[in-house]
């Protein structure tokens, strides 16, 4: 019913800026509420961004919370993470995912819909 893509994830400094795409296909995205998680290697699958689906609302943990931004364009069926000022721990792999429904945004089980991930490595 829907595929998710991301995109544009690869290496940069501590203190730059990446932008990363979740294609979507199958679907529009904007009847999704569309999230973004990562993960590092030996650690658990961390929230890190929210788009509710309809109204638009967002929301961030404090580890992202004006840093990084989730945006979507619908012209394209994208969803984007714009994130600035990037840190060490910001180093993962991200993935986006997508639910018709969700009440605990931060939790993975709340969502149906993965995309394959792309690697964000920040150096130091």
């Amino acid at each position: 019913q829907v595929q998710l893509a991301e995109s544009g994830g690869g290496l940069v400094q501590a203190g730059g800026s990446l932008t990363l795409s979740c294609a979507v296909s199958g679907r529009t995205a904007s009847g999704y509420t569309m999230g973004w998680f990562r993960q590092a290697p030996g650690k658990e699958r961390e929230f890190v961004a929210v788009l509710r689906r309809n109204g638009g609302i967002t929301y961030y943990p404090d580890s992202v919370k004006g840093r990084f931004t989730i945006s979507r364009d619908n012209a394209k069926n994208t969803v984007f993470l714009q994130m600035n000022s990037l840190k060490s721990e910001d180093t993962a792999v991200y993935y986006c995912a997508a639910t018709e429904t969700i009440v605990r945004v931060t939790i993975p089980l709340e969502y149906d819909y993965w995309g394959q991930g792309t690697q964000v490595t920040v150096s130091s």
